[in-house]
C-alpha cells in the first residue's frame, strides 16, 4: 500500500494520536539505545515510534512507521544526510513523507531546537509538531561509555 500524500497529511495533523506509559531506553547494539511504542490512533492509523540515541557520537533520532508504507515522518539529530537531488542537509533533519519520493527528502527543522545531547526535551519538540500526546515519562537514558581499557 502506498500512503497518498492526503491520507499522510491527515495522520500527521490529527491531534487524537497518543503513547500511553514511560518509554525506557534500552540497550540495543552498543552503543546505541533505542525503545519501540505503540502510537495508539483513534482513527486506526497504524503506526509506531521508533527512537535511537547515541551519547559517544551525539546522535538522536525519532521516527514514526507506518506499518505498511514504512517511516513516514522522522528526526535525526548528529547524522548527515543527502537529499535525491545531491543536496547536503545537515546533521539536524527531519524526514516528512512526500509521495513521490517517500521519506527520501529532508529539511532543516525550525521547531526542534535542543541538542541531540538533552533526548527529553528533543522528545517534548518532536511530540509537539507531529501532533503525539505522550501519556507518560520518557525516562533519561542510561549513561554511556567507550568500552576502552588501557
Amino acid at each position: 500500500m502506498v500512503l497518498s500524500q492526503s491520507e499522510f497529511e491527515d495522520l500527521i495533523a490529527d491531534p487524537e494520536k497518543y503513547i500511553d506509559g514511560d518509554i525506557v531506553w534500552t540497550q540495543e547494539r552498543s552503543p546505541w539505545l533505542g525503545f519501540r511504542v505503540e502510537i495508539i490512533s483513534p482513527a486506526g492509523y497504524p503506526l509506531f515510534l521508533k527512537g535511537s540515541y547515541n551519547s559517544i557520537i551525539a546522535a538522536l533520532s525519532y521516527h514514526i512507521i507506518h506499518r505498511t508504507a514504512g517511516r513516514i515522518y522522522g528526526l535525526d539529530l548528529g547524522k548527515e544526510h543527502r537529499n535525491p537531488n545531491g543536496e547536503r542537509i545537515g546533521e539536524k533533519h527531519k524526514h516528512r513523507w512526500y509521495e513521490p519520493l517517500r521519506d527520501k527528502q529532508a529539511y532543516i527543522p525550525p521547531d526542534i531546537t535542543a541538542p541531540a545531547a538533552e533526548p527529553e526535551k528533543v522528545w517534548e519538540e518532536f511530540c509537539q509538531e507531529a501532533n503525539v500526546i505522550h501519556n507518560g515519562t520518557m525516562e533519561p537514558p542510561p549513561d554511556q561509555q567507550l568500552g576502552l581499557f588501557l
